[in-house]
């Protein structure tokens, strides 16, 4: 059974930056749920007819590929809408106990797998992870971030931040909280220790359990 981490954070944080270090340092298969998810409603699928049959044709580009940028703008900042989108996208919290399933039966013992999920802390799917790392910044790092790397204006990062969680709701849940606002040499210091010492409980069998459980009254 391989070792799985479950990665959150903030909007901005930078959670992708340390999937992908994991990746490249460690060989960890890495699953991306929001590009997973695209692909739940990707052009010929019935995700695709149930979500423009919601939300209209307009959000349909010229490519023939549901532009997310406008079908972001439909939904951001409103709860029934975001609700009505993942009703429409299809039954996501299923697909991913489904894949986390698999890796626990066919990924190899001692491997290392991570699941990058927003919603991580929400569902269940921490009762298929040994630990939730938490990867968060400052808000005004954040909307520095948007504006520069995402092409967005002042208004819409903060429309962004305002329909996300506050990161401080999901640490009682989350077994290691990574602060990115200095430099990628400082996030990544912090992420290889802790790597090093989650690998090294696991091999002895030692993973505390997950926070998560606790958070959850459980």
């Amino acid at each position: 059974m391989p070792l799985v981490l479950g990665v959150t954070g903030s909007i901005a944080a930078g959670k992708s930056l340390v999937c992908n270090h994991l990746v490249g340092h460690y060989g960890a298969t890495h699953v991306d749920a929001d590009r997973e998810i695209h692909q739940l409603y990707a052009p010929g699928t019935p995700g695709f007819d149930r979500v423009t049959a919601a939300f209209g044709n307009d959000i349909v580009g010229a490519d023939g590929v549901i532009d997310r940028k406008i079908l972001g703008s439909k939904v951001f900042g409103n709860q029934e809408r975001m609700e009505a989108l993942r009703t429409a996208i299809g039954d996501i919290p299923a697909h991913f106990m489904a894949m986390l399933e698999r890796w626990h039966n066919e990924l190899p013992a001692d491997s290392i797998a991570i699941f990058e999920a927003i919603n991580l802390l929400e569902r269940e799917y921490m009762t298929r992870c040994h630990a939730a790392w938490l990867v968060v910044c400052e808000p005004e790092t954040a909307t520095a971030r948007m504006i520069a790397n995402r092409g967005l204006s002042a208004e819409e990062a903060a429309q962004r931040l305002a329909s996300a969680t506050d990161w401080r709701e999901r640490e009682p849940a989350s077994d290691r909280v990574f602060h990115n606002d200095g430099t990628l040499e400082m996030l990544f210091a912090g992420v290889d220790a802790a790597m090093e010492e989650t690998l090294a409980a696991y091999r002895a069998g030692t993973v505390p359990t997950p926070r998560w459980y606790a958070a959850q009254g459980r």
